[in-house]
């Protein structure tokens, strides 16, 4: 058997005609999976506020509790 040849059961498989449209399909949303999480990042990117332009919380201490 020739070492490029792919096994027999590939072959059947590709010769049914229906395994490429699915896997199209599933690279497909693959890619739109990918698309939307690269948009989430940017945008969460873009609403990111630097640790320096923050200020850290400190407890009111103007009323006394005693």
């Amino acid at each position: 058997m020739a070492r490029d040849a792919p096994p027999p059961m590939e072959v059947a498989m590709q010769k049914r005609g229906d395994k490429p449209a699915v896997d199209r399909g599933e690279q497909i949303q693959a890619a739109e999976r990918e698309a939307a999480r690269q948009r989430l990042l940017a945008q969460a990117e873009a609403d990111r506020i630097p640790v320096e332009e923050t200020t850290r919380a400190v407890p009111d201490r103007r009323h006394d509790r005693r």
